[in-house]
C-alpha cells in the first residue's frame, strides 16, 4: 500500500513539474518568438547614443546650453528646469543565437560612427557664431541651437546615412494622401513629399531602411470612417489597427523592433487617439503628432512633436513671406485673435479682451480688420493653447517675426531636441495672463532685438517648400526622426 502511494505522489508530482516547465515555456519564450529576426531593443536610452557610452534624460535645475549634446525642452517641467541629455554608461542586454544581415551589420556600423561624430563634435569648446546653411549665414544662427556643432554634425549624418522605406501597403484616399492646405497642411505635404520627393532619403529595399514610414493620413481617417458628433474614435483605430497587422504579417521587419522604427505622421488632434488602434504603435514607435502633450502620453524620448502650419490654399500669406525691416514701427505690444474655447483662452479673453490699447485681444477679430496686419504691427504675438496643446499661431509669428508668447500646459515645443526656443520666443505660466501686459513690457529692449534676429535665423526651419529644401521643416522633421533612429540599438 506505501509503495502504491509513494509511485501515486511520484507521478504526480512528475506532471507537475511538466505542467509547469509547459506555463514557462508559453509564457517566456514563445510570446517573443521571432527565431530569425530577434533583436534585444534598447528603449530605455534616449535621443541619441553613443558607440561606448549613452546619452540618457535627466532633469537639472543649470541651463547650460553647451554643456548637452541635444535637449528636450519639456513645458510640463517645473520653469527652472531643463530636459537635458547627459553621458552615461551604456549597458547592453544581450540575447542568444541573434544574427545581423550584412545589410543591418553594415547600417549599425555607420550609425556607430555617427554617434561618434556627433558626440566629438558636441565636446568642442567655445561658442559658435553662425552656421551657414545653404549660403545663409546669420549672426545670430548659432544662438538658436542648443548646441549649434553637434546639431549641425548631426544634419550631415543625416543627410549622408539615412534611409527611410515607405510601405506600399493601403489604398487611396486615407494611405498615400492626406490634406495639402488648411489646418492639416503639414499632415498631407510631408506624406507627399516622402511618396514623391525625398529621393536621398527614401529606399524601395526595405532591408537597408533605418526606419519604416506607415503613410496613412489621420485627417483623412476623420473625414472619410468618422461619423459625425459621435466622438466615437473607433472606426480610426480599427483602420490603424488592420494597417499595423498587415505590415507586420507581411514583412519581418515590424515584429524585429515592436515597431520601434517605424513611425506615423499626424497633425489631426485625434492622432494619439488613433495610435491607441495598436498597443505598440502607441508605446513603442515614433509617433509625429501636433498635439504633442506631454500630459496625455507624448513622450518626448521617443515621439517627434510636428508644428502645425495653416497655409490658407496651400501658400503663405503674401503679407508673410517677407516682413517689414526690423527697423520698421510695430505699435501694439501684443496681439490675439481666436475662437473661446479650451482651458486657456477663457482666461485671456477674460482679463485682456478690450480691456488696453496696447494689448490686441479679440474673440474673433471684425471683417474690416486683417488678422496679419495685426501681426506684422505687435512686437509679441499671443500663442494660447485651444482644445489642443498645438496652435498655428506659433509658426505665423515666425513667419510675421511677431515674438510668439507660449501659453500652454504639457506642450512639447516642436524641435525642442535642437532648437533653443527662449532664443526667439518667450513662455509665460497661465498664472501669469493677469500679469500679461507686466510681464511683456519689462522685457528689455535689447533682449527684444536678440529675440527679433532669433526669429530671422529660425524661420527657415519652419518653411515648407516645394520641392523640399535642405534644412526646412520637411528636413527638420526628419531629422527629429533620425534622432530617435539614432538612439536604438539592435544588437
Amino acid at each position: 500500500m506505501e509503495t502504491n502511494s509513494s509511485a501515486l505522489i511520484s507521478l504526480l508530482l512528475f506532471l507537475s513539474v511538466l505542467l509547469l516547465f509547459g506555463y514557462i515555456n508559453n509564457n517566456f519564450f514563445s510570446v517573443n518568438s521571432s527565431p530569425k529576426f530577434e533583436y534585444t531593443t534598447v528603449f530605455s536610452v534616449p535621443i541619441v547614443e553613443l558607440q561606448t557610452n549613452a546619452i540618457s534624460i535627466s532633469t537639472t535645475s543649470d541651463h547650460h546650453h553647451d554643456d548637452p549634446i541635444l535637449a528636450v525642452h519639456n513645458s510640463a517641467a517645473p520653469s527652472n528646469s531643463t530636459t537635458v541629455l547627459t553621458v552615461t554608461k551604456n549597458v547592453k542586454k544581450k540575447k542568444k543565437n541573434v544574427e545581423l544581415s550584412k545589410e543591418e551589420e553594415e547600417m549599425e556600423h555607420g550609425l556607430a560612427r555617427a554617434r561618434a561624430t556627433i558626440r566629438k563634435a558636441a565636446s568642442l569648446t567655445g561658442n559658435i557664431s553662425r552656421i551657414v546653411a545653404d549660403g545663409d549665414e546669420n549672426d545670430a544662427a548659432g544662438t538658436i541651437y542648443l548646441n549649434a556643432r553637434a546639431f549641425y554634425q548631426s544634419y550631415m549624418e543625416m543627410e549622408k546615412r539615412f534611409k527611410v522605406h515607405v510601405y506600399s501597403e493601403g489604398e487611396l484616399p486615407i494611405v498615400h494622401d492626406g490634406p495639402c492646405k488648411d489646418i492639416y497642411t503639414i499632415e498631407g505635404r510631408f506624406i507627399h513629399e516622402m511618396e514623391h520627393g525625398a529621393k536621398r532619403f527614401k529606399t524601395r529595399d526595405p532591408r537597408r531602411a533605418h526606419v519604416y514610414f506607415m503613410p496613412f493620413s489621420v485627417a483623412w481617417m476623420v473625414k472619410y470612417l468618422y461619423k459625425p458628433l459621435t466622438y466615437d474614435h473607433t472606426a480610426m483605430k480599427q483602420f490603424v489597427a488592420d494597417y499595423v497587422r498587415v505590415v507586420s504579417s507581411k514583412y519581418p521587419f515590424w515584429n524585429r523592433t515592436q515597431g520601434a522604427d517605424h513611425f506615423m505622421l499626424s497633425c489631426h488632434d485625434w492622432g494619439p487617439h488613433a495610435s491607441h488602434g495598436n498597443p505598440f504603435l502607441y508605446n513603442t514607435s515614433i509617433r509625429v503628432l501636433c498635439n504633442a502633450n506631454s500630459s496625455e502620453g507624448f513622450s518626448p524620448r521617443k515621439d517627434v512633436s510636428l508644428p502645425e502650419i495653416h497655409l490658407y490654399g496651400g501658400n503663405v500669406p503674401p503679407q508673410l513671406i517677407s516682413p517689414p525691416p526690423a527697423t520698421s514701427p510695430r505699435p501694439y505690444l501684443a496681439f490675439f485673435s481666436g475662437g473661446l474655447h479650451g482651458p486657456i483662452r477663457p482666461i485671456l479673453l477674460d482679463h485682456w479682451k478690450g480691456r488696453d490699447p496696447d494689448l490686441q485681444v479679440y474673440e474673433y477679430l471684425p471683417e474690416d480688420l486683417d488678422y496679419y496686419s495685426f501681426m506684422l504691427r505687435s512686437k509679441f504675438c499671443l500663442c494660447p493653447s485651444g482644445h489642443e496643446v498645438a496652435s498655428p499661431r506659433v509658426v505665423e509669428a515666425i513667419y510675421a517675426e511677431c515674438v510668439p508668447v507660449i501659453l500652454s500646459d504639457h506642450y512639447v515645443l516642436p524641435f525642442s531636441d535642437v532648437l533653443r526656443w527662449e532664443a526667439f520666443a518667450i513662455q509665460v505660466n497661465v498664472s501669469e495672463i493677469p500679469r500679461l501686459k507686466e510681464v511683456l513690457a519689462s522685457v528689455p529692449e535689447e533682449r527684444y532685438r536678440r529675440l527679433k534676429e532669433g526669429l530671422r535665423a529660425v524661420r527657415k526651419h519652419f518653411v515648407l517648400n516645394q520641392p523640399a529644401k535642405r534644412f526646412d521643416v520637411f528636413h527638420m522633421i526628419l531629422h527629429s526622426i533620425w534622432l530617435r533612429r539614432l538612439n536604438l540599438r539592435l544588437v
